[in-house]
């Protein structure tokens, strides 16, 4: 209906709940159907104009009443109140005489009609258009502000698939009210019977502000429940506009580490990387990638991204041009292969990096088991290369990402990555440059996580399939990780080997089960497998054994360890010589070397 059409309808409409309202009124009070007098003319003819008049200035005709609210019932109160109000006036002055009780009962009248007669649109709207059985009956998980946001939200698109029908919340002030018509029905332990009691099809959690332990204890209780649990966007992606709040998420299993945010020392990431050029190795992988995008908060003057893989790089390159676009970093994109020395002392010397970020590693563990020479060659060898051209041309700051896999190896992998710590240690003991490793746990969503095998597989339709039942891993997301590892080398003095805290051990398989109900199905219809341990893997892992922890954190999440060191005599042998070894003898003798301890070393702590 165009605009026009609808004025004219409410306009004659409006006119003839008036007439009828002021005629009414006179005849409900005095009994007379001889009411077509003079005064009584002059009050019906003020109290239409006055009417028609206040409706205009209170835009109360371009109202969309389906979605009306208690502002439009104020603007209806002051409109019809003010017009009787004149009318009284006009009376007192044409007659010397106010009708109180017909003015008082017109307005009523028209209160009630009119007022009736808008509402009505809405009333139609929730009643009969909304409530369709098409529709999924939606649980919201908060009665606060974003909770309502969400609700009005739903209630005025017509084209969701979710019809909202009452909230959760612990707030008992809140519960048994309702708030936009929908009660709040519980707490969060009710969850479950009341998802039951209601048919809920879907629950929304809006509580933005929650921490993750406690979304993990909420998700856990609509766990028990057949319902599909989404999340709001972040409040900050729905107010810059990235997102609508109608546009939920499905739950990710990174909500439920039940780990927070740590702040970072903005004033001394700052110093060291503000203005500077910043050289990343692996750039195009999934640490060396988000490292580069947190370092643009930060505005170096330049970032080297240095990679194998030209397609990772060249994805990584167009998405900080973007950035770098609005903040003025120059970002450099460079193909090049960590073991070739002579390419990577080049590097160094034309971009002369202030703060080099060695991210690029091999790090998948039962392929590294099959391929140890690459792994030497990637590992050690490619560490090598780029930490002595740190050390040659004066690069301030070096860290190194390590692996938890690095303490007490077993593995190729780890034990690669723990001879690359000692090449850094060692350079450290003599180097102008700030030499410094990170060990981290895995990574969630990192191309060796086990979480994009384990999603292909349930998209499969089954079975997930898990090495061990008792297998454990520590957890961490990607921007965490990045964070930490930025903050570690701002406290580094030199030799340290930092160690993030990753909190609380996850079992693999309450990961997979968790995945698996995260995607709309059970345990039971996709099943889980076991597969045995692979070449190299171990049940557990750790970061550091408990007496080689200083109990003090460095910073908050961020500890350092006592390490051992290791003669660099014997690992240059082993690159000279590891050619000359077969598979067999290259991995024992590698795992031989990464266990080796000599003298223990204390590093020192940063003050």
């Amino acid at each position: 209906m165009t605009y026009h059409k609808r004025f004219t309808l409410f306009a004659v409409g409006d006119s003839i709940i008036v007439v009828i309202s002021i005629f009414s009124s006179y005849f409900l009070i005095n009994k007379d159907f001889h009411i077509l007098t003079l005064p009584m003319m002059v009050n019906l003819v003020f109290l239409l104009l006055s009417h028609h008049l206040l409706f205009l200035i209170y835009k109360l005709y371009k109202k969309a009443w389906e979605y009306a609210s208690v502002g439009e019932l104020l603007s209806l109160l002051k409109a019809v109140t003010f017009s009787i109000i004149g009318t009284a006036l006009v009376q007192e002055i044409v007659v010397q005489e106010i009708f109180f009780r017909v003015l008082i009962v017109t307005w009523m009248m028209q209160m009630f009609l009119i007022g009736g007669s808008r509402f009505m649109w809405r009333l139609l709207r929730d009643v009969y258009f909304k409530r369709s059985d098409q529709k999924k009956r939606t649980l919201i998980i908060g009665a606060g502000s974003a909770g309502t946001m969400v609700v009005r939200q739903l209630l005025k698109n017509k084209q969701t698939e979710l019809h909202p029908v009452a909230y959760i919340d612990d707030d008992i002030k809140k519960q048994h009210l309702y708030i936009l018509g929908l009660p709040v029905v519980g707490g969060v332990t009710e969850i479950a019977p009341i998802v039951e009691r209601m048919n809920i099809d879907t629950i929304i959690i809006a509580i933005p502000s929650m921490r993750k332990s406690a979304l993990n204890n909420i998700f856990q209780e609509c766990l028990k429940t057949n319902a599909k649990t989404q999340i709001l966007p972040m409040l900050e992606d729905i107010v810059t506009g990235k997102v609508s709040v109608s546009q939920f998420r499905d739950v990710e299993v990174e909500d439920l580490l039940g780990r927070e945010p740590v702040e970072l020392d903005m004033e001394k990431i700052s110093d060291y990387v503000t203005d500077k050029t910043i050289l990343v190795t692996g750039a195009g992988g999934s640490i060396g990638s988000e490292i580069c995008r947190q370092l643009t908060a930060f505005k170096p003057k330049r970032l080297v991204l240095v990679g194998h893989g030209e397609n990772s790089i060249y994805t990584i390159d167009m998405e900080l041009k973007e950035r770098g676009h609005k903040s003025n970093i120059e970002v450099i994109p460079i193909i090049a292969d960590l073991q070739d020395a002579e390419r990577i002392q080049a590097i160094v010397k034309e971009y002369r990096p202030h703060v080099v970020y060695h991210a690029a590693a091999h790090k998948h563990v039962p392929l590294m088991e099959a391929n140890p020479e690459e792994a030497v060659k990637n590992n050690v060898i490619g560490t090598k290369n780029i930490a002595e051209a740190a050390n040659a041309y004066g690069v301030q700051t070096f860290v190194m990402i390590s692996s938890d896999k690095a303490v007490n190896p077993t593995s190729v992998m780890g034990a690669t990555k723990r001879l690359a710590e000692m090449i850094i240690q060692k350079l450290s003991l003599t180097s102008t440059t700030t030499f410094v490793a990170v060990r981290f746990g895995n990574v969630l969503g990192s191309r060796g996580s086990v979480i994009p095998l384990f999603k292909k597989q349930i998209q499969q339709g089954g079975p997930v399939t898990v090495t061990h039942p008792d297998m454990i891993r520590y957890f961490m997301t990607i921007p965490e990780a990045s964070r930490l590892v930025i903050q570690a080398g701002a406290v580094a003095k030199g030799g340290e080997i930092f160690v993030l805290d990753m909190g609380a051990p996850v079992k693999i398989v309450d990961l997979a089960k968790n995945l698996i109900r995260l995607s709309g199905h059970s345990i039971e219809d996709i099943g889980i497998t076991y597969s045995g341990i692979r070449p190299g893997e171990k049940l557990f892992e750790e970061l550091l054994k408990k007496e080689e922890l200083l109990e003090e954190q460095v910073f908050p999440k961020i500890y350092i360890g006592k390490a051992y060191t290791l003669l660099f005599n014997e690992i240059e042998d082993l690159i000279n010589q590891f050619s000359g070894y077969d598979n067999k003898e290259l991995r024992e003798k590698l795992v031989y070397l990464a266990n080796k301890k000599v003298t223990p070393a204390l590093m020192s702590v940063p003050s």
